[in-house]
């Protein structure tokens, strides 16, 4: 089995990238995001840590976990970042990996992980190779004005608070370019796939 993570900034493609991956070569896809959000939630691993530290406030009538809440709690501080990312990253980690070694065992052929931190958060030591999707910042710019109906300075901000193209590509092994059209998008990756499975 391979395995391979998946980054990019904001508007460069990366679930167009996700969908063909699946269409055509099965590959199972995972995101990060939804699994952390999966370890929040009551009775799973984090959940319990997440209330000892943050207290029951970040909790709604149900007893799950307010979003809004606890996204206010978590960004009024760098300390309480810190603090949530000790206790999700490690376990996102640890549900990837064992994750990857069900999928392995059922036969899966290519594994795609898709984290937008995925550089920062380390998990080139556990995938075989990082791929970035990269699309010009003004392509990605157009794209989420038209899709998403984002202001200019919403886009600015989202972008300043991203790695930047030359520490996406210092980061990963290879860049698949996402500048033109679906097909030529298609066609990088198919040629990425075939150097992967080849080696």
């Amino acid at each position: 089995m391979i395995s391979i993570g998946i980054t990019g900034g904001v508007g460069t493609g990366k679930s167009e990238a996700l969908a063909y991956l699946k269409d055509k070569y099965g590959a199972v896809i995972l995101l990060a995001d939804e699994a952390a959000r999966m370890l929040e939630e009551k009775g799973r691993p984090c959940y319990n840590n997440l209330v000892k530290v943050f207290g029951v406030d970040i909790l709604d009538e149900a007893g799950e976990i307010n979003k809004k809440k606890f996204a206010d709690i978590i960004f009024s501080d760098s300390e309480n970042v810190k603090k949530v990312n000790g206790i999700i990253h490690p376990a996102v980690k640890e549900y990837i990996l064992n994750r990857m070694a069900l999928e392995e065992k059922d036969g899966c052929r290519i594994f795609i992980l898709e984290a937008a931190l995925l550089i920062e958060n380390g998990y080139g030591e556990i995938l075989d190779e990082l791929w970035y999707i990269h699309t010009f910042p003004e392509v990605r710019a157009k794209r989420l004005r038209e899709s998403r109906g984002y202001s200019d300075e919403k886009i600015r901000d989202i972008m300043s608070h991203q790695l930047s193209e030359k520490e996406f590509i210092a980061g990963c092994d290879r860049v698949i370019e996402n500048n033109g059209t679906t097909e030529k998008l298609h066609q990088n990756i198919d040629r990425c796939v075939a150097e992967v499975l080849k080696a």
